[in-house]
């Protein structure tokens, strides 16, 4: 049994089809085919049912990988942890970030930390919190950048900053001439949400210290900030917006962004790590560098972090 077997059981585990996964580990298939099936005659067991479409896990295949997933993980961080004591950064590293962080965070770091960390071969995926914890946890995502706190004691949280909400209050909305706005001023029936998966739409019902009512005349299945927007200004009710997000809105639209008083509401941004991957030197590149780009950006100290997860049962 060798690492490259393992790792080649693993990849055929993950696509379910020999040529997908010879493609991601770099062998041909009939390399591929061929060791594994070594691996299965050494054991002297079936690991995938071929006779299936797609490929199928036999039960004791299950168990196998599963412990495969946990050797390879420790081999890797050896590496990693020799990597990391001599300084070096470089190697390939899979990023995680949730859509609604995504499209203003990326274009502010992306380019730096490719030029400064030539040797990181940096893959980005757009995932819900959701999904990056399962992936972390199963070792097949490297780390995140979601909303925090997350309570979850099997992850490690390093936040970059804290971003306040901005109300987008449309004319002839009833808090178009408020000056400031108030937690108390907020109606969840009156505001425009993402669909339920993403943890912006649970920051706002806890602001709001309420879920949405059981009589809603319409649900809305958006992850888009543009859609609420245009939605807003077509009298549908106001919307809150996380701050980075409205750095990019025309003049005609920022006159109707409303800040709150402070201490303003704000969610935390981090990053977010299994603490078994040991990937820390490109971590703390990460951290680094968006630390340095994002405090230029975003001045607000005074501010209360609103939990992402899902809001309680407000009485």
């Amino acid at each position: 049994m060798t690492i490259s077997q393992l790792r080649y059981l693993i990849a055929v585990a993950r696509h379910r089809n020999f040529t997908k996964a010879a493609k991601e580990v770099y062998a041909s298939q009939p390399t591929l085919s061929t060791q594994i099936k070594n691996l299965e005659d050494e054991l002297g067991i079936i690991i995938f049912d071929r006779n299936k479409t797609p490929i199928g896990i036999t039960p004791i295949g299950e168990k196998i990988i599963q412990q495969a997933k946990k050797i390879l993980a420790e081999s890797d961080r050896i590496n990693e942890l020799v990597q990391y004591e001599k300084g070096y950064v470089g190697g390939d590293f899979i990023l995680g970030i949730i859509p609604t962080v995504s499209p203003t965070l990326l274009p502010l770091f992306l380019k730096t930390f490719v030029k400064k960390y030539p040797k990181v071969k940096l893959h980005v995926q757009e995932l819900t919190t959701q999904q990056i914890i399962d992936e972390l946890l199963d070792n097949t995502l490297d780390a995140g950048i979601a909303a925090t706190p997350l309570e979850n004691p099997r992850i490690r949280e390093l936040p970059l900053y804290n971003e306040p909400f901005v109300g987008f209050i449309p004319e002839g909305h009833r808090l178009y001439g408020k000056p400031k706005l108030h937690d108390e001023d907020l109606l969840v029936e009156d505001i425009l949400l993402l669909e339920e998966g993403h943890c912006f739409r649970d920051n706002i019902l806890n602001v709001c210290k309420s879920s949405l009512p059981e009589d809603q005349p319409y649900f809305l299945d958006t992850g888009s900030f543009d859609t609420l927007i245009k939605l807003s200004k077509e009298g549908m009710g106001m919307t809150l917006l996380p701050y980075l997000h409205t750095l990019d809105l025309c003049e005609e639209d920022k006159k109707y962004l409303k800040n709150f008083e402070k201490p303003e509401p704000a969610r935390e941004v981090s990053i977010i790590y299994n603490p078994d991957n040991y990937k820390r030197g490109i971590v703390n590149a990460l951290e680094k560098t968006i630390r340095g780009i994002i405090k230029g950006l975003i001045t607000f100290y005074d501010v209360r972090v609103i939990s992402p997860l899902p809001p309680k049962n407000y009485s």
